[in-house]
């Protein structure tokens, strides 16, 4: 954004009046559509198809909480097809559906779909992160003014977040998906690159992710721990 000058016009004001009351930052959440037995099929593995979707439910309603008030642009796109009518505010979040083959190529439509739009700095999560808060959310695009990159490692060897401020291709190509390889072949692709790091944290794919979690007991009392 340049200087303003002393000299504005009218029209100028109606402008820059625009101008701020628009963020140029971008939250990209990608989320699948929660059904009964589908999603979070390797937790379901061990507690059961019900207790993974009450889960899931319960790491939604707390992506929503972490990204409701964040200043910031919001577009939340689902796995199979928009829901008009969900905990997703249509006031607050723009809806869309993920397009493409892989994960990879997923993300990629979505940050180059929001990089045409104008957007600055645009960041990516997933819906199922218990540990990410508010304040990493800010804190991960406040690191985007002195860095071209930010990622967020997740303690399985994939980032919970990824950030950037022009689109860059090869970040969604020959990658895993889904691997323990995935976070060292991003960092890789961003070895010369001006990136920040962010804490590592733990994401909620398996039983051993939340079993130490009292967050979690109230959906494992079926399961006579």
């Amino acid at each position: 954004m340049g200087i303003l000058q002393n000299n504005k016009t009218e029209k100028d004001e109606k402008s820059i009046d625009f101008t701020l009351a628009n963020s140029n930052n971008l939250l990209l959440i990608f989320t699948r559509n929660p059904e009964l037995g589908k999603g979070k099929r390797r937790l379901a593995a061990t507690v059961g198809d019900q207790a993974a979707f009450n889960i899931y439910k319960f790491l939604l309603d707390h992506t929503v909480s972490i990204t409701k008030n964040l200043y910031a642009e919001k577009q939340v796109y689902y796995s199979e097809e928009i829901w008009e009518n969900d905990i997703w505010d249509n006031q607050k979040f723009d809806k869309k559906v993920q397009i493409g083959d892989n994960l990879g190529i997923r993300m990629a439509n979505a940050f180059q779909g929001g990089f045409q739009n104008g957007f600055q700095k645009i960041i990516i999560i997933g819906s199922d992160m218990l540990d990410l808060s508010q304040e990493d959310l800010e804190n991960a695009f406040k690191a985007l003014e002195k860095t071209d990159f930010v990622v967020g490692p997740a303690e399985d060897g994939g980032y919970y977040l990824l950030g950037m401020k022009k689109f860059t291709p090869a970040l969604f190509k020959n990658k895993t998906w889904g691997t323990e390889t995935v976070l060292k072949d991003t960092l890789a692709d961003l070895k010369n690159k001006s990136t920040a790091l962010l804490e590592t944290k733990n994401d909620i794919d398996y039983y051993e992710d939340i079993k130490d979690n009292n967050a979690f007991k109230p959906f494992l009392k079926h399961m006579n721990l």
